[in-house]
C-alpha cells in the first residue's frame, strides 16, 4: 500500500480526453497508461464461469435497474437532498439576486435536535473547498474565518508579520487553516484542514481540500465528508488555464466531488480583483461557459446543483457584503454567505442505526476518534460497536467543532473519546456503529463499476487503490461477472475475460489487506460507493451490490 500511493504522489497527469467516455457515461478524465503487468494465466476456471453466469442470473431478479441507473454513470443518492422546487438563478444568465430557496423539505425522519443548553441547535452542514493548486482555497477559508469571527484582527497580523518574514506576504490568510509548518514553508495544502463558522440559520464545517495532484488522495477523504461543495478557479489569466485545460486538477476534482455524493456545487471564480482580470464580466463568462459542459458532464444539474459567483479572496469582495458598484457593476449578489445560508435543508438518516466511519484517531487521555455521522444519532454513555473488529465500547465523550454536547447527529462531523477500545486498536476506515445493528464487513464483494479512463484491458488479477467512506485498500479484481450494454442497460450474459475503457461491468473485487467495513448502495449509499486509483489516475467508480464474504 505505501510503494503504490508513493508511485501515485509521483505520477505525472495527463491532459489526454476521451470524447467517448464524455459521451457515453457523461464523465471526462485523463487517459492513463497502467505500469502493471498482468499474468496471462489469470483466467476464468470452469467453477468460476460457472459462478459468474449465476450471479448475473440472480442480478437478474435483483431491483438493480430500479435503483441503480446504469446508463449515465451517475451515482445518485435517494437519501440525500431532496430541494422540490429549489430554484437557483445566476447560472443560465438570469438575475443572480433572485435566489427562491422553494424547499419542499421531504427529510426522512428529520428533527430538529436540542443543543446542551436547551436551545435549537443549528444545521450542521460539512462544506469542502476544492479545486486547482493556488486558486485560493485556503485564503477563502481563512477570510471568511475572519469575516465570520472566528479569527480576531490581531491573529491575523500576526500571521501577516509571520508570512511576510518568509516572503510570503500574500499567504498570510491562508495560514488560518494550513497550520502546520510544512504547509506554510511550501506555501500548499497537505492534509485536509478543518475549521467551522456559523451563518444566521447554520452552523458549518469547513474542510479545506489540497489541490496538489500528489494529495488527491487526501481531497477524496474530503470530498466523502461532505454535503456541500466549492470548486474554486483562479480567475487570472493563464491560472485558469492551467487547472482546467492543462492537466490541472479542477477537472478531476469536480468528478471525484459528484462521485463522493456532493449534490450541490458552488463554483467561485477567484482573483478577480487581479490586474489581468480587474472585475471584468467578459473574463467571469469565459470562465463559467468553459466549466459548465463539463459540469454537466459530471451530472450536476446547472439549474438546481451549481451556482456561480466571482470573489476575491484576498479583499473579501462577494464573500460577506456586495462591494459597491464601482468596484463591480454586472453582478450585484447574492453574497457567498447569504447564499450558502439560504440554501434548503440536507436529508439524513436521522432514524437509522448509528454509522461513523472513523477518519482520524488519536490519544487524549484515552481513545479518541472523529469522523462524520453518516446515520442516526448517539449520546454520551451509549454503547456501541467498533467494526470491523467487533469491539464493545462506551461513549465518554463527545464533541462536535470542539464543544462538548450529550448528543450528536447524523451528518454532524464529531469527535467522540471511547472507553473499552486502545488507540492502537483503531484505524481510519474503522466505523463506529449501533451495537444492536453493526455494519456489513468483508474482503469480496461484488459491484457494479464503471470504467472511466484506461488504455489498457482489466482482467482477473488486476489491483487498483480502493477509496470507500473513510477506507483506503488495495483490492484485486477476482472476476468479471458480466458486462452492462450502455444502450440497453441489459446485462451480457457472454463470458466476459476482460474489460476496458468506456464499460460497465459488475466484478468480485478482493480486498488484499483481509476484511473493511461496508455496506451496499441501495441501503447506505455513502458507504456504498467507491473509486478505484492507480498510478496517480481515478481509473473507475463504482457502487457495493453484494457483500460475498
Amino acid at each position: 500500500m505505501s510503494e503504490k500511493e508513493n508511485v501515485i504522489r509521483n505520477e505525472q497527469e495527463d491532459d489526454v480526453l476521451s470524447s467517448a467516455l464524455a459521451k457515453k457515461l457523461n464523465v471526462d478524465a485523463p487517459v492513463f497508461v497502467p505500469s502493471f503487468g498482468l499474468s496471462s494465466n489469470l483466467n476464468h476456471t470452469a467453477e468460476e464461469s460457472k459462478e459468474s453466469i449465476a450471479v448475473c442470473d440472480d442480478w437478474e431478479t435483483r431491483d438493480l435497474e430500479e435503483d441503480e441507473d446504469l446508463d449515465d454513470g451517475e451515482f445518485d443518492d435517494d437519501c440525500e437532498e431532496e430541494v422540490g422546487e429549489q430554484e437557483v438563478a445566476g447560472v443560465d444568465g438570469n438575475e443572480p439576486s433572485a435566489i427562491k430557496a422553494k424547499a419542499k423539505a421531504k427529510r426522512k425522519g428529520k428533527k430538529m435536535s436540542e443543543s446542551s443548553d436547551g436551545g435549537v441547535k443549528k444545521e450542521h452542514v460539512n462544506i469542502v473547498f476544492i479545486g486547482h493548486v493556488d486558486a485560493g482555497k485556503s485564503t477563502i477559508g481563512g477570510q471568511l474565518l475572519y469575516l465570520t469571527g472566528m479569527v480576531d484582527k490581531r491573529t491575523l497580523e500576526k500571521y501577516e508579520r509571520e508570512a511576510k518574514e518568509k516572503n510570503r506576504e500574500s499567504w498570510y490568510l491562508s495560514w488560518a487553516l494550513d497550520t502546520n509548518q510544512e504547509e506554510r514553508d511550501k506555501g500548499k495544502t497537505v492534509e485536509v484542514g478543518r475549521a467551522f463558522f456559523e451563518t444566521e440559520h447554520k452552523h458549518f464545517t469547513l474542510l479545506d481540500a489540497p489541490g496538489h495532484r500528489g494529495y488527491v488522495a487526501n481531497m477524496i477523504g474530503g470530498a466523502q465528508q461532505a454535503d456541500l461543495a466549492v470548486l474554486v478557479i483562479s480567475g487570472r489569466k493563464g491560472e485558469f488555464e492551467t487547472g482546467f485545460e492543462r492537466g490541472g486538477q479542477t477537472r478531476e476534482h469536480a468528478m471525484l466531488a459528484k462521485t463522493a455524493g456532493v449534490k450541490h456545487m458552488i463554483v467561485l471564480i477567484n482573483k478577480m480583483d487581479d490586474p489581468t482580470v480587474e472585475w471584468k464580466e467578459d473574463r467571469y463568462n469565459e470562465c463559467k461557459e468553459k466549466l459548465l459542459p463539463y459540469l454537466k458532464k459530471c451530472n450536476f444539474n446547472p439549474k438546481t446543483e451549481v451556482f456561480f459567483m466571482p470573489c476575491s479572496g484576498i479583499t473579501g469582495a462577494f464573500l460577506k457584503d456586495v462591494p459597491d458598484e464601482s468596484v463591480c457593476s454586472w453582478y450585484r449578489g447574492p453574497s457567498f454567505l447569504d447564499y450558502i445560508d439560504q440554501l434548503p435543508s440536507f436529508s439524513r438518516h436521522i432514524e437509522g442505526p448509528f454509522r461513523m466511519p472513523v477518519i482520524d484517531k488519536y490519544k487524549d487521555m484515552g481513545s479518541v476518534v472523529r469522523g462524520k455521522v453518516e446515520s442516526g444519532n448517539c449520546r454520551k454513555g451509549s454503547q456501541l460497536m467498533l467494526m470491523p473488529n467487533r469491539k464493545a465500547v462506551e461513549v465518554l465523550q463527545l464533541l462536535s467543532d470542539e464543544n462538548e454536547v450529550n448528543q450528536v447527529n447524523s451528518g454532524e462531523n464529531v469527535t467522540i473519546k471511547l472507553k473499552g477500545v486502545e488507540e492502537e486498536e483503531v484505524s481510519s476506515g474503522f466505523v463506529l456503529c449501533d451495537i444492536s445493528a453493526p455494519c456489513n464487513v468483508g474482503r469480496l464483494f461484488d459491484a457494479q463499476v464503471v470504467i472511466l479512463e484506461h488504455k489498457s484491458i482489466i482482467c482477473p488479477g488486476y489491483s487498483a487503490v480502493l477509496h470507500i467512506h473513510a477506507a483506503v485498500e488495495e483490492v484485486i479484481v477476482k472476476a468479471i461477472l458480466c458486462l452492462i450494454d450502455k444502450k440497453t442497460g441489459e446485462k451480457i450474459k457472454n463470458k466476459v475475460r476482460f474489460v476496458k475503457q468506456d464499460q460497465i461491468a459488475i466484478m468480485r473485487l478482493e480486498c488484499v489487506g483481509g476484511l473493511i467495513c461496508m455496506e451496499t448502495f441501495s441501503q447506505f449509499p455513502q458507504m456504498g460507493r467507491f473509486v478505484l486509483r492507480d498510478e496517480g489516475k481515478t481509473i473507475a467508480v463504482g457502487k457495493v451490490l453484494r457483500v460475498v464474504e
